[in-house]
């Protein structure tokens, strides 16, 4: 079945397939940002603005250049983030969130705190599910 769903603020719809009606929402936000790194890179970007590859490396502690940079090409491909080149020389590149990213700021805050309240550090970090 095929199914539209609507962004209420600008109008604009996401192409999706989903085969029930009733969870095909749940779906299409979790195969946008369902990969490890994608709503942290989106947070990251939520809460210090358009960023620089190494800056915002540095502010996604623990990932690697080469998943960064997978991680960013896939949020741009699904028009969550916005790459523009800054200067040729050096090549500075900045990325921000697209309206459809920025949209996506009730759920990732949602998320910090459902994690803020209900997770706790493991007494065994070799137990960690992360």
């Amino acid at each position: 079945m095929g199914d539209r769903t609507t962004d209420w603020e600008t109008g604009d719809t996401l192409e999706v397939w989903c085969a029930g009606e009733e969870w095909c929402p749940v779906t299409t936000t979790a195969t946008l940002i369902g990969k490890k790194w994608h709503p942290v890179i989106v947070h990251r970007l939520l809460e210090h603005g358009p960023s620089g590859f190494n800056e915002l490396k540095d502010n996604v502690d623990g990932i690697s250049s080469k998943v960064l940079s997978d991680s960013l090409d896939d949020l741009e491909g699904k028009q969550l983030v916005d790459r523009e080149i800054i200067s040729e020389k050096p090549v500075r590149v900045q990325y921000s969130l697209t309206e459809h990213g920025e949209s996506l700021e009730p759920v990732i805050y949602a998320m910090r705190d459902w994690g803020l309240e209900h997770i706790t550090e493991p007494a065994d970090k070799s137990a960690s599910i992360v």
